[in-house]
């Protein structure tokens, strides 16, 4: 295994990556169909020295914070490169970020240099600097465009580090020595719908530990692309990784992938699951647009991959087991997967030829696989890709944890799981009512395997905590464990297991986080509605279970002796749902991934002890699991 470059913090790290890559392609730039422009190891370093220098020159200060507005660039790594070598810390964004997140982002951070993409986004800072009173200097990053008075550019400041550097200057190296574990490289600010990120705070000790105990063996010989926003830290990790391993990323778009997979042909990259909801979506459309032969031949191949590499995932202890198989099942089970393989390999070898290696050059016929994360991947997905031989290896993490907590590899790819616990992460199940803890347990058979409870993890990669935020802070943090506020099992052949959330934050299948809180008050305020709780958790929209209110449908001359009844009509399905499309609507401000695609009226209200607390507040998890059934017919 490459353990690649591990310093004792990433601004040695980039030194080390620039003496030992050297000319090699670091970062790739598309500038047109199947090419790429290209900058390397060495460049990138010197580039980031020069612009450290710059950054000296202007006030900035060690340990400091510099704001980074900008979406997946070779300048967002050279910006990156400068602050960290500067020994501050960047604040990142992408170009997406509203006017109001912009004024407290920046603000809460005492960031007093800012870095803005391009002029349509550099002409709204502008505008909201009055609310921005820390702010000293506004830097434009893209060379296309012309920066107003008063504002520099990323090109003028690398000027002006680079003669400063040719008088001698080398304050840069001094601050680089004085780069302690403890240090933030960066400050991220979780997004969210109720007004208040909140800055995670993350050291460089938390990075270089992910970058200590990558479970995959990547040489300069591998190739990334890059699809995720770099400012979350799931892609920045990646872009790391690539850095102490030699390997060259390269930057692609939803509308130029396709192209980019063949041009690239990457051998892995970090990816949501909508990404592969979408292939997998457009492969099946395509065979079914195809002949009666074409049909056949495909169902074929699957049906002969999932004998032969059920088979095999099983007898390389691959396979799921939630409730520790006695040894007489697994031996039938391995006589069975035995008995497959047999009876499917020649088909399936001659059919992996004709059919299936053409689906593997969709994503370029060199890909050893992507690491599926932000999102749970649907298990059809899931198992389809790892059936036709496109390895999916998901992953599971959060910003707070830097962000990988447990992930698949290639020698531990079990369906249903995220895989294995990171390296150096320590893991707690604790049961979500009594606190108790319920793995690891020795007292219990199995350790405490196979039990659902909500997840704490400790590790080096823990953050250091909410910047300005200690109440904050503390709720997730207790010695060293941070709450995950995800709930999951840990199985009998040691992965972990998701299975819901017991905090309120939904994750959609594109990685979007949302409140559910106010959106439900507000769907509440309608004199039809009593109570409600808002679903979505992976899935690709939002979607509400409701209590109507007997009362406000009586006032429509709408009377029904009770909810059950209410709850089977047609028509008051109907009513509930345009009123709730009425309040959560674009007009009122409401984004797009925040609207409610679909309702189900429920037979009974929330009551406490049972869907609530004695202070009134929904028990997700609960409702999750009564209703799971009306929550799955409306996806």
């Amino acid at each position: 295994m490459n353990s690649g470059i591990v310093a004792e913090n990433l601004a040695l790290m980039f030194k080390e990556a620039g003496a030992t890559f050297g000319a090699l392609p670091v970062f790739g730039t598309r500038v047109s169909n199947g090419e790429f422009e290209c900058l390397s190891f060495e460049q990138l370093y010197e580039r980031g020295i020069e612009l450290a220098t710059a950054l000296i020159e202007l006030g900035c200060e060690a340990r400091g914070h510099v704001g980074l507005l900008s979406d997946n660039r070779v300048e967002w790594n050279i910006v990156d490169y400068g602050v960290i070598l500067a020994g501050a810390a960047d604040v990142p964004r992408g170009t997406d970020v509203s006017n109001r997140e912009i004024e407290y982002i920046v603000d809460h951070s005492d960031a007093e240099i800012v870095f803005v993409e391009n002029r349509k986004l550099l002409d709204r800072v502008i505008t909201l600097m009055p609310s921005l009173p820390k702010v000293r200097i506004l830097v434009l990053m893209n060379p296309k465009d012309e920066a107003p008075d008063g504002v520099r550019t990323l090109g003028e400041l690398l000027e002006l580090g680079k003669g400063l550097r040719g008088t001698g200057d080398r304050r840069v190296e001094g601050r680089i020595e004085g780069i302690k574990g403890s240090d933030l490289f960066t400050l991220i600010y979780t997004s969210g719908t109720t007004g208040t990120p909140k800055g995670v705070q993350l050291m460089h000790s938390n990075m270089i530990s992910q970058l200590r105990h990558v479970p995959f063996d990547f040489s300069e010989k591998d190739r990334f692309l890059s699809i995720l926003p770099v400012w979350h830290c799931y892609e920045r990790v990646f872009q790391m990784i690539g850095i102490s391993r030699g390997v060259c990323t390269y930057f692609t778009r939803v509308r130029t992938i396709a192209d980019d997979l063949k041009a690239v042909k990457p051998t892995m990259m970090a990816s949501a699951p909508r990404l592969w909801e979408n292939l997998y979506l457009k492969i099946l459309k395509s065979v079914d647009s195809g002949n009666a032969i074409k049909r056949g031949l495909f169902h074929a191949a699957y049906y002969c991959s999932r004998m032969v590499k059920g088979g095999v995932f099983f007898l390389k202890g691959m396979c799921l087991d939630l409730e520790g198989r006695s040894f007489a099942r697994s031996f039938f089970m391995g006589v069975e997967s035995v008995v497959k393989i047999v009876l499917f390999t020649a088909p399936f070898l001659i059919l992996n030829a004709v059919v299936l290696r053409k689906l593997r050059d969709i994503v370029g016929g060199e890909f050893r696989g992507t690491v599926s994360g932000g999102g749970a991947l649907p298990t059809h997905v899931d198992e389809f890709f790892n059936f036709i031989g496109v390895p999916v290896l998901e992953g599971y993490g959060m910003t707070e944890t830097s962000p990988v907590i447990a992930v698949r590899n290639e020698s531990k790819l079990v369906i249903g799981t995220v895989g294995e616990l990171y390296e150096g992460v320590s893991l707690r199940i604790v049961d979500l009512s009594t606190n108790e803890i319920l793995y690891p347990d020795s007292g219990r058979v199995g350790e405490g395997r196979g039990l659902r409870g909500e997840i704490h993890i400790k590790g080096p990669q823990v953050m250091k905590g909410y910047y300005k935020n200690e109440e904050a802070t503390d709720r997730v943090l207790c010695d060293e464990w941070i709450n995950t506020g995800d709930i999951g099992m840990y199985t009998f052949n040691d992965c972990l297991k998701l299975l819901g959330r017991s905090k309120d934050t939904i994750v959609l299948l594109n990685g979007e986080n949302v409140e559910p809180i106010p959106i439900e008050a507000r769907i509440c305020q309608s004199p039809l509605i009593d109570q409600c709780m808002v679903v979505g958790q992976d899935q690709k929209h939002l979607c509400a279970l409701v209590v109507s209110s007997l009362e406000g449908f009586g006032d429509r001359g709408m009377n029904y002796e009770d909810l059950s009844g209410l709850s089977e009509s047609e028509e008051c399905h109907r009513v509930v749902l345009d009123e709730v499309r009425l309040l959560v609507s674009g007009k009122h401000g409401y984004k797009a991934f925040e609207i409610i695609h679909d309702v189900r009226l429920l037979p009974k209200g929330f009551e406490i002890g049972d869907e609530m607390t004695s202070t009134f507040k929904t028990k997700r998890h609960v409702v999750d699991e009564k209703y799971s059934e009306l929550i799955a017919r409306m996806y």
